[in-house]
C-alpha cells in the first residue's frame, strides 16, 4: 500500500505532536497542593495518557485505514487545545512548557491541513 505524500506527512507531524504532548505530561509538575490531592493528580495524569492513546489511534485510523472521520475528531481536539492554550497564555504567559504546547499545536495544524489537501483528498475519498 503506497501512502500519498500528504498523508505520510500528516501521520509524521501528528505523531511528532503527540510525542511532544506525551513528554509534556511525563515532565509536568505532579506536586499535590491545596486544590489538588495526590489522587486527583494521578487521575488527571492517567486521563491525559488515555486521551493521548485515543489520539494515536485516530491518527492510525486516518493514515492507515483511510477513515475520514478521525481527521474531523482530531480537528475538534485541536480547536479545544487552542482554546485551552489561549487561556493558559492569558494566565501564565509563554513559559517553556507553554512553548512546547504551541509547537505541538502548530505541528497538528500543519498535519491536519495536509490531510485535507493535495493527494490526501483521493486517499480519504476511496
Amino acid at each position: 500500500m503506497n501512502v500519498p505524500r500528504n498523508v505520510w506527512w500528516f501521520e509524521v507531524l501528528l505523531y511528532a505532536s503527540l510525542v511532544l504532548d506525551a513528554l509534556s505530561v511525563a515532565f509536568q509538575d505532579r506536586t499535590p497542593s491545596a486544590g489538588m490531592s495526590e489522587q486527583m493528580v494521578n487521575v488527571a495524569t492517567l486521563m491525559a495518557l488515555g486521551l493521548l492513546l485515543l489520539l494515536f489511534y485516530f491518527v492510525w485510523l486516518a493514515a492507515r485505514r483511510k477513515k475520514s472521520w478521525p481527521r474531523w475528531a482530531l480537528s475538534a481536539a485541536l480547536a479545544l487545545s487552542l482554546i485551552s492554550l489561549l487561556q493558559v497564555i492569558g494566565v501564565r504567559g509563554v513559559q517553556f512548557d507553554v512553548f512546547v504546547d504551541i509547537v505541538s499545536c502548530v505541528l497538528t495544524a500543519l498535519g491536519l491541513y495536509l490531510s485535507f489537501t493535495g493527494d490526501a483528498k483521493d486517499w480519504f475519498d476511496a
